[in-house]
C-alpha cells in the first residue's frame, strides 16, 4: 500500500475506533463534559483524517472515502440512540398511521391510543427507571411512562416526515425496536455520499470533498446512532440543488419539486431555496424552480388534512415559543447578536441581516452552484440564530461537501457543544457565544487563507480527483 494511503487509512481507522467508543458511552446526562471530550476527539481525528486524504494517490480516493463512509456509518449503529429520543416518536408516529389514525390527531399518551401501547415505548413497573423516561399518570401503583418525548404535545413533524415514519413501520420486522430507525438512516447517509459523488463527478469537482459529510462524526451521531429525519430531508436537499444546478427546465423543475419534498420533511431545508434562484434574473426562471416547491409541500399535506379531524400543523407553534424564538431575551438564542445588540432588536436584525444574504445570494450568486449560496445562507442563519440542537447543521455538512468551504464545518461542532454542554452552563447565552464565536472565527480565518491561497500558485500539491473523464489540465496564470 502506498505510504500516504496507509497514513490516511490510519487516521480513519482511529476516528472509526473513537466514534465506537463515543456512541457507546451514555454520558449525556451523568458526565456531558466527558461525553463533548469525546465529540472533540472525533473531530479532531476527522481533521487529521481529512489532512491525509489531500495527500492520497488518485486513483485510490474514491474507494478510500467509500470504504471510510461505510465505516463511519456503521459505527454509529453500536448503540441505542444516546442523546436524543426524536426517534421513539418517529416510531408511534408510524405505528399510529399503520393503525389509520391521524399522526395529527392524538398526543401519545392520550387514551384514545391506549391499545396501541406496547411495553418498549410504554414500560412499567421497574422498567420506568432513567433521566430520558417521562412518566404518566396512571391508575394503580405501578408506574408508567414512556420512551417519547413531550407526550402530552401533537406531533411536529411534516407529511413526508409522517410518510417515512408510516414506511419504516411497515416494512420493519417484529421486534426490531429502535435499530429500524437506525439502519434507515445508515441508508439515507450512504445514499447522501452517492449523490454527493454523482454531483461534483458530474462537475468535474474534487471529490475529496465527499468526505466532508462521509467521514463526519455528525452523520455517525445524528443522521445513524439518533437516526434524525434530518437526513432525508438532506437527501432530497442535495439531490435538488443538484438538478437545480442544471440549464435544462424539466431537471430544474424537478429540482424544485425535490426541494419541495425536503421542506416538507423537516421545514428547515426551505432555507436552500435562494441558494436555488442564485442568479436567476428573471420571473419566469425562478417560477421553475419555485412553483414546483411550493406544489409539493402544499399537496403533501393534503392527504393528512383530509384523515385528519385537526390541524395538522401539530406543535409547531408551541415548540418555536418553547425553543425561545419568540422571546429572545430567553436561552441562547441569537446569542451573537444580543452581544451587540439589546434583546429587544435581536430578532429584528437577525431578518434583515438574513434578508439580505438572501438578495446578496440571489443577485450575484452563480446559478451553476446553487449549493453555494445555500451555504452561505444556511451557515450565517445558524451563526445569527445559534441553534441548540446539533442535529440542524447535517443539512449545513452536504452543502460544506458539495461547495467545499471547509470552515463552515465549525457551526456544526459549536452546535453539537451547546447541546451536550447546555445543562452544565445552565443554558446559558455565555455557552453559544463561546462556541458560535470561535465558529465565526474559523469561517472568517478560512475565507482569508483560501483568498490567499487561490491568489498564490499551487506548489507541491495533489491534483484534484476530478470526475468527468480524467483531470483538467490546470489554468496558467496570467
Amino acid at each position: 500500500m502506498n505510504p500516504r494511503t496507509a497514513l490516511a487509512s490510519a487516521a480513519l481507522a482511529a476516528l472509526v475506533t473513537a466514534l465506537v467508543l463515543t456512541v457507546r458511552y451514555d454520558g449525556v446526562f451523568t458526565d456531558p463534559v466527558g461525553l463533548f471530550a469525546r465529540y472533540a476527539v472525533c473531530w479532531l481525528l476527522f481533521g487529521l483524517a481529512l489532512a491525509a486524504l489531500r495527500r492520497v494517490p488518485a486513483e485510490r480516493v474514491v474507494p478510500l472515502v467509500l470504504a471510510g463512509a461505510v465505516a463511519v456509518t456503521v459505527a454509529g449503529l453500536v448503540a441505542p440512540p444516546r442523546t436524543s429520543t426524536d426517534s421513539y416518536r418517529y416510531a408511534w408516529d408510524g405505528r399510529v398511521q399503520s393503525a389509520g389514525i391521524s399522526p395529527y390527531d392524538h398526543a401519545p399518551r392520550d387514551a384514545a391510543l391506549a391499545r396501541l401501547r406496547d411495553p418498549w415505548l410504554f414500560p412499567t413497573g421497574a422498567s420506568c427507571t432513567g433521566p430520558a423516561l417521562v412518566p404518566l399518570t396512571h391508575a394503580g401503583a405501578a408506574p408508567h411512562c414512556t420512551r417519547i418525548n413531550r407526550p402530552g404535545v401533537h406531533t411536529i413533524y411534516p407529511p413526508v416526515a409522517e410518510a417515512y415514519f408510516l414506511a419504516v413501520d411497515r416494512l420493519s420486522p417484529q421486534g426490531v425496536r429502535h435499530k429500524a430507525f437506525q439502519v434507515g438512516g445508515a441508508l439515507i447517509s450512504l445514499g447522501v455520499t452517492g449523490a454527493l459523488l454523482a454531483i461534483l463527478r458530474r462537475r468535474g469537482c474534487d471529490l475529496r470533498r465527499v468526505a466532508y459529510w462521509a467521514w463526519c462524526p455528525a452523520v455517525t451521531v445524528e443522521a445513524v446512532n439518533n437516526a434524525h429525519v434530518d437526513v432525508l430531508g438532506t437527501l432530497l436537499a442535495v439531490v435538488g440543488l443538484g438538478l437545480v444546478a442544471s440549464r435544462a427546465t424539466a431537471r430544474r423543475a424537478g429540482g424544485g419539486l425535490l426541494l419541495g419534498a425536503a421542506v416538507a420533511t423537516k421545514l428547515l431545508p426551505a432555507i436552500v431555496l435562494p441558494g436555488a434562484l442564485s442568479g436567476v434574473r428573471r420571473v419566469r426562471d425562478a417560477a421553475v424552480v419555485l412553483l414546483p416547491a411550493a406544489a409539493f409541500t402544499a399537496l403533501s399535506y393534503l392527504p393528512y388534512v383530509l384523515l385528519s379531524q385537526g390541524s395538522v400543523l401539530g406543535y409547531l407553534g408551541g415548540y418555536v415559543q418553547e425553543e425561545g424564538y419568540e422571546d429572545p431575551a430567553s436561552g441562547s438564542r441569537y446569542a451573537l447578536l444580543r452581544l451587540v445588540l439589546p434583546d429587544s432588536w435581536a430578532f429584528p436584525v437577525l431578518l434583515v441581516a438574513v434578508a439580505g444574504v438572501c438578495v446578496h445570494v440571489m443577485w450575484r450568486g452563480d446559478p451553476r452552484r446553487p449549493w453555494s449560496g445555500a451555504l452561505t445562507v444556511v451557515g450565517w442563519s445558524f451563526v445569527l440564530l445559534t441553534p441548540g440542537y446539533s442535529w440542524y447543521a447535517l443539512l449545513l455538512v452536504a452543502l460544506v461537501a458539495l461547495d467545499g468551504r471547509w470552515e463552515w464545518l465549525g457551526v456544526a461542532l459549536a452546535g453539537a457543544a451547546v447541546y451536550v454542554l447546555a445543562p452544565v452552563f445552565d443554558h446559558r447565552a455565555a455557552l453559544s457565544n463561546v462556541a458560535y464565536g470561535a465558529a465565526v472565527a474559523l469561517v472568517l480565518a478560512g475565507t482569508l487563507l483560501r483568498r490567499r491561497t487561490s491568489a498564490a500558485p499551487r506548489q507541491g500539491l495533489p491534483s484534484p480527483v476530478r470526475g468527468g473523464g480524467g483531470r483538467r489540465r490546470p489554468r496558467r496564470n496570467p
